[in-house]
Formats: structure tokens, sequence, C-alpha cells
């Protein structure tokens, strides 16, 4: 067996997209290139990834192997954080990028759908998608912070004390967890949706200060959301349920 063969064997034996990231977030720069989706299809085996896109899988996995490499921040070894400390990071970070720039897009998206709408049609399909992102973003921003995360803190006391929760805890946090990545899913659609009609955020010729700052947006805010939910679908729901979920019922 020559050794690119071997390579791939041993490195992707088993593995979804997901793993490969939450092992090492500097992989999720190569799925990137390939058009490869790390966040809300991080469950998917990394073969059928491949075969999906029509990619040589040994050519991706040399192309991780060189990304380790690059230098990483300590403070970026995510998969070694303590649960309430990945989730404070999440809300500090992620949530509040996306309650700091929420408001600005909308109204961008918005904009230059009424300017340059008539000429194109696809940027009033793009103002109600993100419209309906935000919406679906705001209700589970708020579902995290005030019902899951408080939840997954008080589960993870206990785990530290030794103590046994209750039953239902346990069936309210798979719940919510089912709940949490469908949602994923869902504005993760919207996201590439939007992606797609904007012809990969490639700005027309001519376009307005506005109509590049909007399409720059855009792209921002797919980028965090990317690692925003690889974050909570890859590392904090896995841990969730490999640390928490048995000890409470």
């Amino acid at each position: 067996m020559n050794e690119p063969k071997k390579l791939h064997e041993e490195k992707a034996e088993g593995k979804t997209i997901g793993d490969f990231v939450a092992e090492d977030y500097r992989s999720a720069g190569v799925f990137e290139k390939y058009g490869i989706d790390f966040c809300c299809g991080g469950n998917v085996a990394f073969s059928a990834a491949c075969r999906q896109k029509g990619v040589d899988p040994t050519q991706i996995l040399q192309e991780i192997e060189a990304a380790k490499t690059e230098p990483v921040a300590r403070s970026e070894n995510f998969a070694a954080w303590e649960l309430p400390f990945l989730a404070d990071y999440i809300v500090t970070v992620h949530h509040g990028y996306i309650k700091e720039n929420i408001g600005q897009i909308i109204s961008h998206t918005r904009k230059i759908a009424e300017v340059h709408g008539p000429r194109h049609p696809e940027l009033t399909e793009i103002a109600a998608l993100f419209d309906r992102v935000a919406a679906d973003l705001t209700a589970h921003l708020r579902e995290e912070e005030e019902i899951f995360f408080p939840a997954l803190k008080q589960a993870d006391s206990a785990r530290t004390a030794g103590k046994k929760l209750e039953q239902q805890d346990a069936d309210a946090m798979r719940r919510n967890l089912e709940i949490l990545r469908r949602e994923h899913e869902e504005v993760g659609d919207r996201v590439h949706a939007i992606r797609r009609l904007a012809k990969d955020f490639a700005v027309p010729g001519g376009a307005c200060n506005t109509y590049a700052v909007t399409y720059k947006k855009l792209k921002e805010f797919e980028d965090d959301l990317h690692k925003h939910v690889h974050l909570e679908n890859n590392i904090l729901f896995l841990k969730a349920e490999r640390d928490l979920v048995p000890l409470l019922g």
C-alpha cells in the first residue's frame, strides 16, 4: 500500500468532518476551500463529504497535515476547555458578534434590495432570507442563554460535586440538544442559500459602496456563524452528551 493511501485510511477511518475540526480548528480552512460544510454538516462522514464534492480525500488529508504545521494560539484549543468556560466564550464572542452586527446587516440588505432590486432581483430574496435568519437567531440565542446554557452549567456543577440529577433533567437536555441542532441546520441552510444567490459574494461591476459593504458583511457573518456553530455542534453539544447526560438519568 502506498503512503498517501495509507495516510487516508488511518486518518479518516470512522471520522466525521466535525471530528477533524474539533481536533484541530486549522483543518476548517481546508474544508472551506473545497466547499465542505464543517459546522451544520459536521456529522457527515469524511469519506462521504469528499464523494459529495468530488474531491480526492488523500489530497485533503495532505493539506490538513500541512495546515497543522501553522502556529496555533494556545487559547484556541477549544476541545480542552471546560464546558462552562466554552459556553461563556460562545456567548461573549459569537452571540455578541451577532447582536452587534445583525441590525446593520438587515438595514443594508433591505437598502440594496430597494435600490438595486429591479436590476438584481436576487437581492430581494437575500434581504428576505436574512430577515428570517435574524429572527430565528434572535430567538435561538435567547433560548441558549436563558435555558440551555444555565442548565448545562448546573449539570456540570453537579458532575463536579459527584451528584446525579433527575431523569427529567436528562430528558430535557436531550430535547434541547435536538432542537438546537435542528435550528442550527435551518439557519445554516438559509445562510448557504444567501451565498448561492450572491454568487459567492462577488460584487457586480458598477455596484455602489453600500452594495460592496453589504456583501462583505454577509461573508463575515457567514464565517463567524460557521465557527460559532462548529463550537456548539462539534464540541459543546458532544461533550454535554458524553460527560453530562449519562450522569443525569
